[in-house]
């Protein structure tokens, strides 16, 4: 297959490259910019891209293509991402219009976008991105700033707007802890509920949320849905 991964050099997205060539696939790897990349890997090249501008040029020739699209780079500068998801909540959302505005000349290719775990239910009925105190509690724990509840919702609107789509889309929501660690390939697939441990948690490591974004990219099962895993 030709996969192609915006966000390639974030901490999913570097993850999703190595998976996808390891497995023989071709893959165009996006970035803002690609001049600074030192690639020596069979099988991928890198591309510039703009995800809010001109992502329909880049769309022909990919079966696949797999959006890790976050503002700057978190897996160099996580604050930085954090600031700019807090200037523009609206972001996600809006890059969401502008991939599937740009598959509308391209329906065969399907999309994949990585989104947040904040819009599953942790409870039947209950999205802890519709509800300011549980979430501000979760952003509590993690160390991040209230102000970043916007962009969480940002993530959940985003999934709304894929959801009115007649395109061939697929929302993946990580665990809500995921972080590097190691590649297992022993996980449990969910749908609109987190996956949980024995002791109750949401967690995957990166490697192995990139396995699940292969195998799905390879293996449709989740078109026009959302689709989570975990321990």
């Amino acid at each position: 297959m030709h996969i192609g991964v915006i966000g390639a050099t974030g901490g999913i997205g570097s993850r999703v490259v190595t998976e996808a060539l390891e497995r023989g696939h071709h893959v165009t790897a996006f970035s803002r910019d690609a001049t600074r990349i030192d690639e020596d890997r069979d099988n991928v090249v890198w591309k510039s891209v703009d995800v809010l501008d001109a992502v329909a040029a880049v769309i022909p020739g990919l079966d696949v293509l797999i959006s890790g699209f976050q503002p700057g780079n978190a897996a160099k500068d996580i604050a930085g991402t954090v600031a700019l998801s807090i200037a523009d909540p609206t972001v996600y959302a809006t890059a969401a219009r502008a991939l599937l505005k740009a598959l509308e000349s391209h329906p065969r290719t399907r999309l994949i976008v990585i989104g947040g775990a904040g819009s599953l239910e942790i409870e039947p009925g209950v999205v802890r991105a519709d509800s300011g105190e549980l979430l501000h509690a979760t952003l509590d724990a993690i160390g991040l700033p209230r102000e970043y509840a916007a962009a969480v919702r940002s993530h959940r609107d985003a999934l709304n707007v894929l959801r009115t789509s007649n395109r061939l889309w697929t929302y993946f929501s990580p665990a809500e802890d995921i972080a590097p660690g190691e590649r297992t390939g022993r996980f449990r697939i969910g749908g609109d509920q987190p996956v949980l441990d024995a002791e109750g948690r949401s967690r995957i490591s990166m490697e192995d949320a990139a396995i699940a974004l292969v195998d799905e990219a390879e293996l449709p099962r989740f078109v026009q849905r959302r689709f989570t895993i975990g321990y």
